[in-house]
């Protein structure tokens, strides 16, 4: 799979339908993933079939129709043409750190999705995430990430007791937050993990809170109450909800990487006085509420020492530890390091 992403501008005959070769590549990523849920047991089958599929010369308006391919059924057309089967990839897990910066000490982790090609190795984030948005795939995606970064928490926990108090954060997508039975999924995978809600923080960006207000309310109230913690991230990036944030039970203030960079390019300033500004007034804002503040994103000391001056509760980035696999982030956590 992924031929077709080299192949330039070139057009292909996909079961009897001309398509662009940036689709080609777009619709083997779509199958690929499919392939792989489905053998992580999360995969709904879908009954949309590619009677949409039409001529077209801009692969990313064309996927948007071809929602709901059947995997299995797709699976069997891929021999045909240009398109070739190979081995599955397989979905897995990583770790950031996420650092306390009064201690230096490791809080918890965030758990971030990889897909692992037989060939293409790590697909970036970017590439796999909008294909499984626009194809639905998103929500068992979402369903495999949560059950799973969960259970690898409470084998953290069961091996060495004493990080009990660490926290697994899971990024949750529009789709997956808006679920009529979110809170029901939650429940039963706490239940099946045996993770206390007390160690789960659940990530949500600005804009999923703002489509529909009175929903998201509701429903961050129900996750409190089950104890889980809840945090905005990419915060300033979004809508200019600040006037919202006081309706919504929320722990913890994400401020995005794109104000971190900010404030240091190789050491030397750069808008460095309307950027820590701007991060200055994120925390006391988030203070003012009873919110406590992680930066993203922090690559040098500098950047670290800024926050710390800045009162930042906690951090993650480059300058800790890039994204780890399950066996090197428990090899980080028995190090004891600290910063």
């Amino acid at each position: 799979m992924y031929r077709a992403k080299a192949m330039g501008t070139d057009r292909y005959t996909v079961f009897d339908k001309s398509m662009h070769a940036r689709a080609v590549a777009r619709l083997e990523l779509e199958t690929d993933l499919r392939r792989t849920l489905q053998e992580n047991s999360e995969l709904l089958i879908f009954n949309c079939r590619l009677d949409q599929l039409t001529q077209t010369t801009h692969a990313p308006e064309f996927f948007a129709t071809s929602l709901g391919v059947e995997a299995l059924k797709l699976e069997d057309k891929l021999s045909q043409g240009s398109i070739n089967k190979t081995k599955t990839s397989k979905l897995l897990l990583h770790y950031q750190p996420i650092v306390c910066l009064h201690s230096g000490e490791i809080r918890g982790f965030e758990a971030l999705a990889r897909l692992n090609h037989p060939v293409r190795g790590l697909v970036p984030p970017a590439e796999f995430i909008p294909v499984a948005e626009e194809t639905g795939l998103i929500v068992p995606l979402g369903t495999w990430v949560l059950r799973e970064a969960c259970r690898q928490m409470r084998a953290w926990q069961m091996t060495c007791p004493q990080k009990e108090l660490l926290t697994i954060s899971v990024n949750l997508s529009s789709k997956q937050f808006m679920q009529p039975n979110l809170i029901e999924q939650v429940d039963q995978i706490l239940q099946e993990t045996g993770l206390d809600g007390r160690s789960l923080k659940l990530e949500i960006t600005e804009s999923v809170i703002m489509e529909n207000v009175t929903a998201a309310i509701e429903l961050t109230r129900q996750l409190r109450e089950r104890n889980i913690e809840l945090s905005i991230d990419d915060f300033g990036t979004g809508y200019s909800s600040l006037s919202y944030l006081h309706h919504f039970p929320i722990n913890t203030l994400k401020i995005d990487r794109s104000f971190i960079s900010r404030m240091s390019v190789n050491g030397e300033a750069k808008n460095d006085d309307m950027t820590l500004e701007i991060v200055q007034t994120i925390i006391t804002l988030a203070h003012n509420l009873g919110i406590d503040v992680t930066a993203e994103g922090i690559e040098t000391e500098q950047q670290l020492n800024r926050l710390r001056a800045l009162q930042c509760e906690q951090g993650q980035g480059y300058f800790f530890s890039k994204p780890l696999d399950s066996q090197a982030a428990s090899g980080l956590l028995a190090a004891k390091r600290h910063w």
